[in-house]
């Protein structure tokens, strides 16, 4: 079992940064992909950026492309989500995932760690 610990979030102002955090316990069962989704009120849950472990390939949605930045430390274990130019419409709650092979459905994800609130006021 693949256990993710998510740290980071917190309250900003509009046009400020934060950077999230997910510390996995193992990068062994075939999880060779991370990702971080988010879900707001209301909303499914979406994929926001993911990354491979190996090759460092990277996927964004458009919405926050030139605004976040997705990265991984692999002597750590560990996959940050660098957030800038943050936007109320980026409120949610923001979960990291893995996954074995890419997919943007959520449903298609094995592991999910507990989820970090970001709230960003204008």
């Amino acid at each position: 079992q693949v256990r993710l610990v998510e740290s980071g979030g917190g309250l900003v102002q509009a046009g400020n940064s934060l950077r999230l955090s997910c510390a996995a316990s193992e990068r062994t069962l075939g999880t060779t992909v991370m990702g971080w989704f988010r879900q707001s009120p209301g909303r499914e849950r979406e994929v926001v950026a993911a990354i491979t472990w190996s090759t460092g390939i990277t996927w964004l949605i458009d919405s926050v492309k030139g605004r976040f930045t997705i990265s991984r430390d692999g002597t750590k274990n560990t996959v940050y989500l660098q957030m800038d130019s943050l936007k109320p419409d980026d409120t949610a709650t923001y979960y990291c995932a893995a996954t074995h092979s890419y997919n943007p459905r959520a449903d298609a994800w094995a592991f999910w760690g507990q989820g970090t609130q970001v709230t960003v006021s204008s």
